[in-house]
Parts: C-alpha cells; sequence; structure tokens
C-alpha cells in the first residue's frame, strides 16, 4: 500500500488556530497557539481501495465520514503544535493504510519434538533421582 509522507500531508492540511486551555498563565490568554489540522481523505490521491481501508479503520475518528482532525495544544509556540499535529495524521493515515502480512500455520518438526521430549525424560529422572527416600 501507499505511505503517505509529511510535506504530502502538509499541503493538503486546512489549519486553523484557537485559544490553548490549560497551564500556561497570561501567556495563553493572548495567543492562539492550539492548531486544528484538518484533512479530507478524499483529496488524497488514494485508490478506492485504500480509501475504504481508511475509512474501515478510522471511521470514528472521521467527521463527516470524511474529514479527518487532530488538535494539538501541548506547546506554547503555534509552529511546534502546527508539526506535531500534522506528525499525528501522517502516522494515523499510514497505520491505517497498512495491512499485515497474514501468518502461516506452521507445525514443530519431527526431531524438535523428539529433542524437546527427551529433554523432559532427562530432566524427570534426574528430579526423581533428587528426591530423599522414605
Amino acid at each position: 500500500m501507499k505511505k503517505l509522507s509529511y510535506e504530502f500531508i502538509y499541503q493538503k492540511c486546512i489549519f486553523s488556530v484557537a485559544r490553548s486551555s490549560g497551564a500556561g498563565g497570561q501567556h495563553v490568554n493572548k495567543t492562539n497557539s492550539a492548531v486544528y489540522a484538518r484533512i479530507d481523505i478524499y483529496e488524497l490521491n488514494l485508490s478506492d481501495e485504500e480509501i475504504n481501508l481508511v475509512i474501515q479503520k478510522i471511521a470514528h475518528k472521521l467527521i463527516q465520514s470524511r474529514y479527518l482532525q487532530f488538535r494539538s495544544e501541548a506547546e506554547r509556540d503555534q509552529l511546534t503544535n502546527k508539526k506535531m499535529a500534522v506528525e499525528s495524521l501522517v502516522f494515523l493515515l499510514n497505520n491505517s493504510l497498512f495491512i499485515p502480512k497474514k501468518r502461516k500455520k506452521t507445525r514443530p518438526t519431527k526431531s524438535s519434538v523428539e529433542k524437546r521430549l527427551t529433554s523432559k525424560s532427562k530432566n524427570s529422572l534426574i528430579k526423581k533421582l533428587r528426591r530423599e527416600k522414605l
């Protein structure tokens, strides 16, 4: 599947800013440092199969079944919050596009089974000889 880059997502994002909440004193009350990064998943140049995969995996995070939005207000400056929001979007989208390989069921070889059973019987014998005789 396709892997989306930071630059590509950054170009497609729509940013808006707001006042941050939480600690920070007077600085929080006078700067718009919280950043909302919003992206339309249908504008990502993905195939229909990839879009369906994204919708299936992160449907609970989509707004109006179309937009993916992330808010970042961890830092005091807007630029760092913008970078963090875009990185989070990239991480989320790339994880939703990842398809794990199917596991092939395997069986232990005959020799490995024999080896395990012989070592168990040897250990059993050793422990049996250690016991106190009544």
